[in-house]
């Protein structure tokens, strides 16, 4: 990764299985400026029991009428659908990804020419997914929801043994609810994974708003994803948990803002403060009418603007000295 955080835009299902909606998300990330759109790429039958229940935030988004495998059947996307939105990505220069669910739908990904591949929280601790992965992946990006250290660090072990180096994962800190409450976010343990682990890290979020993903970037994320939609009021799942287009756009220009005002590790004074360093500073001036010869003291000096004459860290050597000349009232001391 660079210093430029990378922003994933994450359409997830909010295509609502319609490949025009897709389409115009997918434009819409573009125009806020996101580096990636993120899919989803499941088969409701590989993916989840007839007994599944939905998820407490599933209920309530989109009701309790249908099993979660019935709601995922209609979320899918066919292999013909992914094609036509990585050409849809391709032709807006906005770089696609989406999150496989099982092996099968990594094969799929990797034929389709995908090589940075996402895994989604649940996968966490799926061994033998995420042994292909690791085989089939030139970079990862893992989300860490409902897990703890040593889960992150078992995932990541099996990643390696499949081929791939520690600075080749980013890991992200996540809390698998939606809205995730702000008493639950944790951000701190972002930074405990990348010293703990030595990986780069970044943060998945899924809180009202995006001030939390602001944070994290002041904190030294070097990816964000956040849910995007067309209306919070469209059926579906996800969608009263994501960022409509003009709160995207807005997070994203305030990211920007963020990781340029971070700058170096280095406290120095900038270019445009120099300017300002003769004009703020103070130098030893008389504090009244001091004679020749007679001695610098206390009671004699005192410190003003502007900062052009003898400075005031140099106040010990010049006590006691005699002046080589008379010195007006307010006037630069000089020896």
């Amino acid at each position: 990764m660079t210093n430029r955080v990378k922003i994933i835009a994450e359409i997830g299902v909010n295509h609502n299985g319609d490949m025009t909606l897709a389409k115009k998300l997918i434009d819409e990330a573009k125009k806020a400026g996101a580096d990636y759109v993120k899919f989803q790429t499941f088969k409701a039958d590989r993916l989840a029991t007839k007994k599944a229940k939905k998820t407490v935030y599933q209920i309530k988004n989109s009701g309790d009428g249908e099993s979660q495998k019935d709601m995922l059947a209609r979320l899918e996307l066919s292999h013909d659908m992914h094609k036509k939105i990585i050409s849809h990505c391709k032709k807006r220069k906005i770089k696609f990804l989406s999150s496989a669910f099982d092996i099968e739908g990594l094969d799929l990904l990797s034929k389709l020419g995908q090589t940075i591949f996402k895994i989604p929280s649940g996968e966490i601790t799926n061994a033998p997914y995420l042994k292909h992965v690791g085989v089939i992946a030139k970079s990862i990006i893992l989300s860490t929801g409902m897990s703890n250290l040593k889960e992150i660090k078992d995932a990541i072990k099996i990643l390696e043994s499949g081929g791939l180096s520690r600075k080749d994962i980013t890991v992200l800190h996540c809390t698998s609810e939606y809205p995730a409450p702000l008493n639950e976010v944790n951000l701190n343990a972002m930074n405990e994974i990348k010293n703990k682990l030595k990986v780069s890290v970044g943060y998945s979020d899924h809180t009202d708003g995006f001030e939390i993903s602001l944070a994290a970037v002041a904190l030294g994320a070097e990816v964000i994803e956040k849910h995007f939609t067309f209306d919070q009021a469209l059926p579906g799942p996800d969608h009263k948990a994501s960022l409509e287009p003009k709160e995207l756009r807005l997070m994203i220009k305030l990211i920007r803002n963020i990781e340029v005002s971070l700058g170096q590790p280095i406290k120095q004074a900038s270019k445009s403060e120099i300017k300002n360093m003769p004009l703020v500073r103070k130098s030893i001036v008389a504090k009244s009418k001091i004679e020749i010869g007679e001695r610098f003291t206390n009671n004699n000096l005192t410190t003003k603007r502007p900062g052009t004459g003898i400075s005031p860290m140099k106040w010990n050597f010049i006590i006691g000295k005699k002046a080589s000349r008379a010195f007006d009232e307010d006037e630069l001391i000089v020896l």
